[in-house]
Formats: structure tokens, sequence, C-alpha cells
């Protein structure tokens, strides 16, 4: 029995509403700071700004998310780009919305009280699993000094790619393959943020995560109660804080076979 499935405890529960490798880097390495300055999709006219500006402060900071750097990084990334165009006018609802091949761009509370509980300072490197449409690995970005993100769908990553580009984003790394493995190239990791849900922490993720390192996470079964947890590596072994209910695809891959 792997140390993650027989000796992580819950210290405390909060009370929250919610509901073939292909490697790239993104530009070339820019300075740290410049990487975290990063774009800001308020240069210039953006129609958007406002719409913008109001999630922040409706479903954001009006729901308990407390950190500024946070709320900074989420006013600077344009969702709207993120999304296709034909949904662009419901970009900054506080809704999750469909991005193809069966997948969702999580609404913007999620992101942000997932960013949040990652407690980035500036100088970590962060893995994503699941990039989606490169909405989460944007506001990490902003956060971080290096994103590296997985994506096992070609198409979703190499979209995903093209916007990244587009905004400027220089501390983004992007690869397609089976995030169950994670990245031990580019490990071990600060931080490790799950955009999709398991039934237990994939055991090559936790081998890649720091010491004192946190990874957060939906815990669960497809279409069943799934928790949002984050797991704190202590001496090697889990620690866990239940924080509150929340409904993810499913991580895909080798995770499945491993479930059965």
């Amino acid at each position: 029995m792997s140390t993650i499935t027989s000796s992580f405890r819950t210290i405390r529960r909060l009370s929250l509403t919610a509901p073939a490798l292909v490697l790239f880097s993104i530009l070339n390495w820019l300075p740290a700071y410049a990487a975290q300055a990063g774009p800001r999709a308020s240069e210039g006219h953006d129609p958007f700004a406002r719409a913008r500006a109001e999630m922040i402060e409706r479903d954001l900071r009006g729901r308990g998310i407390k950190s500024e750097r946070v709320l900074a990084a989420m006013d600077a990334v344009p969702r709207h780009l993120f999304v296709p165009e034909p949904l662009r006018a419901a970009a900054y609802e506080d809704r999750p919305l469909p991005i193809g091949a069966g997948q969702t761009i999580s609404q913007p509370y999620i992101v942000a009280f997932m960013t949040e509980l990652l407690e980035l300072k500036g100088n970590e490197k962060v893995l994503e699993i699941g990039t989606g449409s490169g909405y989460q690995a944007a506001v990490l970005a902003r956060l971080a000094r290096e994103v590296c993100s997985i994506e096992i769908l070609p198409a979703l990553s190499a979209r995903a790619r093209e916007v990244l580009l587009q905004l400027g984003f220089a501390n983004v790394q992007l690869k397609v393959g089976d995030g169950f493995f994670g990245w031990r190239e580019k490990g071990p990791f600060e931080a490790i943020l799950l955009t999709a849900s398991a039934p237990k922490i994939p055991e090559p993720l936790w081998q890649q995560l720091r010491e004192g390192g946190r990874l957060v996470m939906p815990l669960g079964e497809e279409r069943r109660a799934q928790r949002l947890m984050r797991f704190t590596k202590i001496g090697g072994k889990p620690v866990a804080e239940d924080l509150t209910g929340v409904l993810f695809v499913p991580l895909t891959g080798a995770i499945r076979e491993e479930a059965r």
C-alpha cells in the first residue's frame, strides 16, 4: 500500500460554497520578474475590462478571495480569449464553459480559489495537470517563476499554445502527455495543481512534489461527490485539508487503469 493511500489525515474542514510527447517552450526565457509582470489584458482597448472588473469584485473578492496577488492576476488575464468566440459574451460570468472535446474552462471563482490555495510567493516551479484552455496556466504564470503544464489532448494543448503565445507569456512550458506520470525531468515542484478529478493522488505526482510543497486537486470519482483537497507534504507524508464540494471532469489515461 502506498504512503498516500495509507497515511494522510484531515486537519480541518472549511465550509465554503462552490459549486507521443510534444514539448515546447513559449517564447524565449525572460528574466523572472518580467515573466511575472506579464502581459496585462487592460493595456490598450479592452471591451471586456469592465465585465472583468465586476467579476473580480462580485465573484472573487465578494466570495472570499483575499490574496491581492491572485486578484491582480485574475484581473490581468483576459478569460474571453481562452473560450470559444461564440461564448465570449459569457466569459466573465461565474460558471464553467465548454471548450471542446468534452472539456470545460473552470468558473473564475474556482480558478482563483485553487490558485490561492497554492500560496505562491513568486519563485516557485508549478506543475499543472490538465492544460485545457490554458487559462489556469496563464493565471499561475503571473504568480510563479515557472509553470509546466500537461494536457492529454493534443488539440487543446495546441490551442492553449496559440493563446499563450498571443499574450506573450514567457514562463510557461507545455507538454502533450498523460498527466498521471507528471513531468519528472522538470521536477521537483513546489506546487502541483490538478484541474481534473481523480480517486486518489497519482503516486508519480506525489514523488515529484518537494517537501513542504502543496498539491491541490478535486478528489473523487466521475459523476460522484468530489471534494476539493489540499495536501501538504510533511515528512514525506500528505497532510490533507478538505475544503469544499466540487464537480470536475475526470483525469483520463493511466489513472483509470490503476483504479480498476
